[in-house]
């Protein structure tokens, strides 16, 4: 059995220096934490934010009531209260409403031998009762405690005053004006010096807020789980969207077979340095019934399964106009017009080639993409590109088609707009002139697997924004 409170004992007050360092420290570390709040900005999608600020309201009423205890240690034992300065009804200072309440304590006594009850100032306004209407005794005190938390109250007072339990439990009350407050009660049984019950003490505690901001946390920690999980599986499945698209080849692709001007080809892409920004870039090569060869690099706007499942709309009905014979300028118009019709609108870029290897003629079309660099000869060139802009921003644009002569041994590159990433310093003609400067490095190049090591090994390196993809295209002799 616990050991109790004799009513005999007197209580030994702590040193006054003491309590002041506790108190000092309690105000440095709580102005701390709201400081941190405070700058903490959130809006109602950041659900990480709303987790983090709910921690900072939690942890700025414990501390606000950490103070308020260290508080009342340092006063010593309330005088009584003076009840006849207080007003009939409602206590006056109820309508602060509940953030005066979140730290509110109150005491009381049960005498069982007199019968007498003893309530400090401070729990009559916890119970929104008026002093004049005196304080409840025991067995009227779970009148005001909701039905499904009055079996509680019975069994830690039955076990406090048969068994000398102490009490330590919450429940929560209805008070007279129709609010409901979470109460934290604890108290002990005080023996009389022949070792039985004569009185019953308890300190209750209203905690409703300390409560509402507990469960901020633990609603705005369980949505941030959602959340995590949720992109967790989204972002598996772009994954395998995007594996599942993009083409099945690896190191160079040479077509057509046993042809003279035939293309080598190589491709790579490169993701985010974030894992969970799979984006709609792409890129593809592919041999046409008619011996032509198809060429194309583009990027839709987003992340995710959206992007993803935007570009394999894309790339799929790209290659399947491209083996039907559409020429590139009105497969352009297509696409346009498939990503209007889309149910998720999003805007896109991309660059359309299609290779005569008999010719050695290149005909392309572009949406608002960065054109095609051709390296020839030691230097290098952007190719003067046709009219076209991003697809899905205007409806029934039309595209232009161009045509350039490739000669053995020229390379063609390809490539997203991220591949060179920009910023304040750098633009897309910096990045075009980075990528221009490979031009020696290209004349010595064996294969075209080589200029995409090249590449990769110049903008690959580092943290990247956003991912990116390359193709380079090496004709033959």
């Amino acid at each position: 059995m616990p050991s109790h409170l004799f009513a005999d004992r007197p209580a030994q007050p702590p040193e006054p220096g003491s309590v002041d360092a506790l108190i000092s420290q309690t105000r440095r570390l709580r102005g701390e934490v709201d400081a941190v709040r405070r700058d903490t900005v959130v809006d109602e999608d950041d659900v990480q934010g709303l987790w983090q600020r709910a921690l900072c309201d939690l942890a700025v009423h414990q501390l606000d009531d950490l103070g308020e205890h260290l508080g009342q240690l340092k006063e010593g034992l309330p005088a009584a209260p003076e009840l006849d300065g207080l007003a009939e009804g409602a206590p006056e200072d109820d309508a602060a409403g509940p953030e005066a309440q979140q730290t509110r304590v109150g005491s009381a006594e049960w005498n069982l031998l007199t019968d007498e009850v003893h309530w400090s100032e401070e729990l009559f306004r916890i119970f929104g009762r008026s002093p004049e209407a005196g304080p409840l005794p025991l067995d009227e005190l779970g009148s005001t405690l909701f039905s499904e938390d009055q079996p509680l109250l019975t069994s830690m007072v039955t076990a406090c005053l048969v068994d000398g339990k102490p009490i330590d439990g919450e429940f929560r009350i209805v008070r007279a004006d129709g609010r409901v407050r979470t109460l934290h009660m604890r108290g002990e049984p005080v023996l009389d010096s022949d070792g039985c019950t004569a009185s019953m003490w308890a300190v209750l505690r209203d905690v409703s807020e300390l409560r509402r901001s507990q469960r901020a946390v633990r609603e705005s920690r369980d949505s941030l789980q959602r959340r995590r999980e949720i992109a967790q599986t989204e972002h598996r499945l772009a994954v395998e969207l995007q594996e599942a698209v993009l083409p099945p080849w690896r190191g160079s692709l040479r077509f057509p077979h046993h042809t003279t001007g035939a293309l080598d080809v190589a491709a790579h892409y490169l993701p985010a340095a974030t894992s969970t920004l799979i984006g709609g870039d792409w890129y593809d090569a592919l041999e046409l019934p008619d011996g032509r060869s198809l060429l194309t690099v583009g990027d839709l706007t987003g992340h995710g399964v959206t992007a993803t499942s935007g570009m394999a709309m894309m790339l799929g009905a790209l290659r399947g106009m491209a083996m039907a014979g559409i020429e590139p300028g009105p497969l352009m118009g297509w696409l346009n017009q498939l990503l209007e019709a889309s149910v998720q609108p999003a805007l896109g870029s991309a660059v359309c080639c299609r290779y005569d290897p008999a010719r050695r003629v290149l005909s392309w079309a572009q949406a608002g993409h960065p054109a095609p660099l051709l390296f020839r000869g030691g230097s290098g060139r952007a190719l003067q590109p046709p009219e076209g802009v991003l697809l899905g921003a205007t409806s029934g644009a039309a595209y232009g088609q161009a045509e350039e002569r490739l000669e053995p041994g020229d390379v063609l590159v390809l490539h997203t707009d991220a591949l060179t990433p920009r910023s304040i310093e750098f633009g897309r003609a910096d990045g075009t002139e980075r990528l221009l400067a490979f031009a020696p490095r290209f004349a010595g190049a064996r294969s075209a697997q080589d200029c995409v090591r090249m590449v990769v090994e110049e903008f690959g390196v580092g943290e990247r924004e956003d991912d990116a993809c390359v193709l380079v295209a090496r004709v033959g002799g």
